[in-house]
C-alpha cells in the first residue's frame, strides 16, 4: 500500500474513510475534505469554502493541494478505466 510505504499506518489510511471524526489536526482535516471535493462535488465548491481554505493556506499551497489531488484522482480512473488494480512499472 503506498501510503504505508509513505509513513502512514494501516489504521491512518483506514481512518480516512471517517476523517471528520478523528483527532487529525483541522488544517489536515481542510486538506482531506478539499481533495474529497475535488473528486466528488468539484462543481459545488463555492467562495465560503475557498475563504475557509484561505484562512488555512497560502494560494501557492491550495494550488499544490489541488495539482496533487488531481494527478491522484486522474490516476485512479485511469487505473480504473483499464481494469488495473496493482500495475507494475513498466519496462522500459
Amino acid at each position: 500500500m503506498p501510503a504505508v510505504q509513505q509513513g502512514m499506518t494501516e489504521a491512518m489510511v483506514a481512518s480516512l474513510s471517517h476523517f471528520e471524526d478523528t483527532d487529525l489536526p483541522y488544517r489536515e482535516k481542510l486538506a482531506v475534505r478539499f481533495a474529497e471535493k475535488m473528486a466528488i462535488d468539484h462543481q459545488n465548491v463555492d467562495d465560503e469554502f475557498f475563504a475557509e481554505l484561505r484562512r488555512e493556506f497560502t494560494d501557492p499551497e491550495i494550488f499544490e493541494l489541488g495539482m496533487i489531488t488531481g494527478m491522484f484522482i486522474g490516476y485512479g480512473r485511469l487505473l480504473a478505466m483499464l481494469d488495473l488494480e496493482n500495475p507494475e512499472e513498466p519496462e522500459g
